[in-house]
């Protein structure tokens, strides 16, 4: 034993010192680690072999993520005399309010071609709540819509639960779009 002939307290430190000097080693490895790196990024934002760095993953980024899913479905489609009509429900459960939500929306017909395109306002969208609303999709009976594309978000305004505020990009990232049964399919 490594005490032996030693006071059974000096043993104790020895270890204590040891576990120190260990962790400190550690520390300072990972120092001149990062410092290595930051020392071999150039002025454009490469490293000195030409390659870009590696990403790295901060806090802030870990908490903030997409968000929580902003679900849209597409409910049903029902022809009024010549025009298409479209139900969505759009599911904002677990997110903050949103003032404008505008998709730009396209509806295809059964053989894959492009019908029309709608920009189609569904907000304002309160916090925790389900809306439904109901808009124009196409000029001819919903028998010939065969799917509708979600194309993009033209405008999205508002804040999600933790306060941050919304823009286009983050929204289309959160929208789960879907189909309810008997609908057209509804696509991202």
């Amino acid at each position: 034993m490594l005490t032996q002939g030693f006071p059974r307290s000096r043993g104790r430190i020895s270890r204590a010192l040891i576990v120190r000097s260990a962790a400190s080693g550690l520390a300072l490895s990972l120092a001149l680690v990062s410092a290595v790196a930051a020392e071999a990024e150039t002025s454009d934002g490469k490293t000195t072999d030409g390659k870009a760095p590696e990403a790295t993953v901060t806090r802030a980024a870990v908490t903030q993520g997409t968000g929580a899913p902003l679900r849209v479905e597409l409910n049903k489609l029902e022809t009024a005399g010549e025009i298409c009509k479209a139900i969505l429900i759009v599911e904002n459960g677990k997110g903050g309010a949103i003032k404008s939500l505008r998709l730009d929306l396209n509806a295809f017909d059964p053989d894959g071609i492009v019908q029309k395109r709608s920009m189609v306002e569904l907000g304002p969208v309160p916090a925790r709540k389900t809306a439904l609303r109901q808009f124009e999709i196409s000029p001819t009976p919903c028998a010939q819509v065969g799917r509708v594309l979600l194309n993009d978000v033209a405008a999205c305004e508002g804040q999600d639960a933790a306060g941050h505020s919304l823009s286009r990009d983050i929204c289309l990232e959160r929208i789960e779009p879907s189909s309810a049964k008997g609908a057209a399919p509804f696509v991202r």
